[in-house]
C-alpha cells in the first residue's frame, strides 16, 4: 500500500500542453476515480503515474520518495489496460505466473500468488484455458488478476470495463468495489463514465482540459458542485439549466417571471445561471409552474418516466418523475422546484454563493 502525492504535475508533448500543473494527493488505500470527457488527460495523468511517461515539470512522490526518474518497473505500480493485452498462446495459468517468472522469484511463491488470485477473482476452473476460451468479462478478471499477484503499491485502472457489455460492466463494478475493500489497496481507476465513478469512488477527481476542476466523494460533488461544468458532467439525467438574472433581491427573473431565491448575492441585473436536477423537480400546470415546457420525447423507464421538454426559450430541460406517467410529444406541462434544490451560478460558471 502507497501514499501518493502530485506536486505541480505538468506534462507537455512538444508545444502542446496536456497537463496544467496538477496537484493531488492520494490516501493509502483509497479508490480514487479520474474522471472527465475524453481529451480531459485523465490517461495522461494515470501514465505519469506509473512511469510510461515523463513529467516535464513538478514532483510526483510515493510514500515521501521522489519517483520522476524511477522506471514504471521499479515504482511498484500494477496498470490493469482498456485492452486485456493478455497473451494468446499462453494459459490463464501462465498469463497470471509471467512476469513472476521473469522476475525470477521461487515457484513455489508463484504458484502461492497464483492460487490466491484466481480463488480471489472466480477464476479458479479457467486456469488451463487459453483466452480465445473466455468471455470478455472472464479476459477482463485475467488481466485484473495479472495484477493482483504482483501485489503492488498502488492499482492503476485505465477504462479496463469499457470493452464490456452494459450488463456485465455492472457485474464487473460490484466485483472491483469488492475487491478493493479486501485488499484494501489503493486504487486509481480511469473512466469517462460518472456512473461508474460514482458507484465506485471514495473520491472522485473532475478533470478538464488538463486541470482538475473538483475533487471530492461522490455526494459532495452531487450536492455541492464547485461550477457548471462539474454541476453538468455529475449526476444522470445532468443537470438542467436556465438562463435568467438577478431581480430585487432574493429574487431572480426567468422567462418573464419572477422567482424567490432567499439569500441570492448577485448584484441586481447581473446575468445568472440556474441549475436544478431532474429529480429535484415537480409537474404541475403550465399556468402555475416556474417553468412551462413543452415535451419533446418520453421515455417509460416501468419505476419512472423521464421527459425531456423545451422551455419558451428553447432551452432543453428533463424533468425525472416516478411511476408510469402517460405524457405525449407537444404536450404542454410546468416544473417548479423549491429554492433549497437551485445551484447559482454567474455568467462564466462559477458558483454564486447564498447566505
Amino acid at each position: 500500500m502507497s501514499d501518493l502525492v502530485l506536486n505541480q504535475v505538468v506534462k507537455e508533448f512538444g508545444a502542446v500542453r496536456i497537463l496544467h500543473g496538477i496537484d493531488l494527493a492520494i490516501r493509502d488505500g483509497e479508490f480514487v476515480v479520474f474522471v472527465g470527457p475524453s481529451g480531459c488527460g485523465k490517461s495522461t495523468l494515470l501514465r505519469v503515474i506509473a512511469g510510461l511517461e515523463r513529467v516535464s515539470s513538478g514532483e510526483i512522490r510515493l510514500d515521501s520518495r521522489l519517483v520522476n526518474d524511477v522506471s514504471a518497473a521499479d515504482r511498484g505500480l500494477a496498470m490493469v489496460f482498456q485492452s486485456y493485452a493478455l497473451y494468446p498462446h499462453m494459459s490463464v495459468r501462465q498469463n497470471l505466473a509471467f512476469g513472476l517468472e521473469n522476475s525470477r522469484m521461487p515457484k513455489a511463491e508463484i504458484d502461492k500468488r497464483v492460487a490466491e488470485a484466481a480463488r480471489m477473482l472466480l477464476i479458479e476452473p479457467l486456469l488451463h484455458r487459453k483466452p480465445r476460451q473466455l468471455s470478455g468479462g472472464q479476459r477482463q478478471r485475467v488481466a485484473i488478476g495479472r495484477a493482483i499477484v504482483r501485489r503492488p503499491g498502488i492499482f492503476l485502472l485505465d477504462e479496463p470495463l469499457s470493452n464490456l457489455d452494459a450488463e456485465l460492466r455492472v457485474v464487473m463494478r460490484a466485483e472491483l468495489a469488492a475487491l478493493h475493500n479486501s485488499l484494501k489497496a489503493t486504487m486509481i481507476y480511469v473512466t469517462h463514465d460518472q456512473t461508474e465513478a460514482m458507484t465506485l469512488a471514495d473520491r472522485i477527481v473532475v478533470l478538464k482540459d488538463g486541470r482538475i476542476e473538483q475533487v471530492g466523494t461522490p455526494l459532495e460533488l452531487y450536492n455541492q458542485p464547485a461550477n457548471r461544468f462539474v454541476a453538468g458532467f455529475i449526476g444522470s439525467p445532468r443537470m438542467n439549466f436556465i438562463e435568467g438574472e438577478a431581480a430585487v433581491a432574493g429574487a431572480v427573473s426567468i422567462n418573464g417571471r419572477t422567482l424567490p431565491l432567499p439569500g441570492l448575492a448577485a448584484q441586481t441585473g447581473a446575468s445568472i445561471v440556474l441549475g436544478v436536477r431532474p429529480h429535484a423537480v415537480t409537474l404541475t400546470a403550465p399556468e402555475d409552474a416556474a417553468i412551462p415546457l413543452e415535451v419533446t420525447l418520453v421515455e417509460q423507464l416501468g419505476a419512472e418516466t423521464v421527459l425531456h421538454g423545451r422551455t419558451v426559450k428553447g432551452e432543453s430541460f428533463t424533468v425525472t418523475a416516478p411511476g408510469q406517467g402517460r405524457f405525449s410529444i407537444g404536450e404542454r406541462v410546468g416544473v417548479t422546484f423549491a429554492p433549497e434544490h437551485v445551484h447559482v451560478f454567474d455568467g462564466e460558471g462559477r458558483v454564486i454563493s447564498r447566505s
